[in-house]
């Protein structure tokens, strides 16, 4: 096998642990859609380019932090069960990995003070909450021991990362609080995680790994698939709601109940009789619901007279 060097390294990573090409349009719609949501219900004109900007680099960092953080948590798991993977396998290191995670956190910290001083405070709430998660709260083994209260702990940072990137437009534009509606709109957000991070580890029997703690195998195959159609039911109520304040309920609640009959379609099949490799769509599934939500929520009312 040749050996990967240098730049080469990181191109490798990226590609297996935090694909661009698979990230970068879902933080894309995610920040633009809450930078123009804010917009759109504080009633103002699309949020200026140097907001879009800044919301959607600080979410890409959240996220690729939230990939690094995932390492260091997952090292040992991954040195005896996954030796396949680019740290245990040498490919990259954690302490190269912590400073990428660092000198992100300082780039966040530029772009919060070039854009408006004011958001370094909320930035500094995500912090705190994603540093609390690195550290599995102090708790690791009570929370490891509890498949729910783990999956929703660490899904809170997606309403917290989604309202500093609409804060990229109401609190740089002057607005005193969080336009009306916003709290639909990052309780969507907070559904939509569970969605996703459910959709990643539901895996049909020949596809499970060992050591690996699909929900699947936590939980069973019946109730993972069950929880996963609740997270999508819960996600297009909260949508609605969102959509209700911008005028744009009808087209919201229609578009994402086709997806969600369709997500029902598949989640039957999955049931009747799982097939290798069938896992993956609930994956795809999950990347398209989010994709037509904060498109939805954000675009579509710019496009529509």
């Amino acid at each position: 096998m040749a050996t990967v060097t240098g730049g080469n390294r990181w191109w490798v990573y990226q590609r297996e642990r935090f694909p661009l090409l698979a990230h970068g349009p879902l933080i894309l719609a995610f920040s633009f859609s809450a930078a123009s949501y804010s917009a759109l219900a504080r009633g103002a004109a699309p949020p200026p380019l140097a907001a879009v900007a800044v919301a959607f680099a600080t979410s890409l960092l959240f996220f690729l932090q939230l990939r690094i953080a995932d390492e260091f948590k997952d090292a040992e798991e991954d040195a005896r069960y996954r030796p396949y993977r680019p740290v245990p396998r040498g490919l990259v290191t954690l302490a190269e990995l912590r400073r990428i995670g660092v000198a992100g956190a300082v780039l966040q910290l530029v772009l919060a003070f070039a854009l408006d001083p004011r958001l370094m405070p909320l930035l500094a709430v995500v912090w705190v909450y994603f540093g609390l998660m690195s550290r599995e709260f102090f708790v690791r083994e009570w929370l490891k021991a509890r498949p729910f209260t783990y999956l929703w702990t660490h899904m809170l940072v997606m309403p917290l990362i989604d309202f500093y990137a609409t804060a990229c437009d109401w609190l740089v534009a002057g607005a005193g609080a969080p336009p009306r509606g916003l709290g639909w709109f990052v309780a969507a957000s907070f559904f939509n995680g569970i969605v996703i991070e459910l959709g990643r580890k539901i895996r049909a029997p020949e596809d499970e790994e060992e050591g690996v703690e699909t929900y699947t195998v936590v939980w069973g195959r019946a109730k993972a698939v069950g929880a996963w159609v609740l997270a999508l039911s819960a996600t297009l109520a909260c949508a609605a709601g969102a959509a209700a304040v911008i005028g744009v309920t009808l087209w919201v609640s229609a578009v994402l109940a086709l997806i969600l009959l369709a997500a029902l379609a598949l989640a039957m099949r999955f049931l009747a009789g799982p097939r290798r490799g069938m896992g993956r769509r609930f994956e795809t599934a999950s990347g398209v619901w989010t994709l037509a939500l904060y498109l939805g929520l954000g675009v579509l009312p710019l496009l529509l007279p």
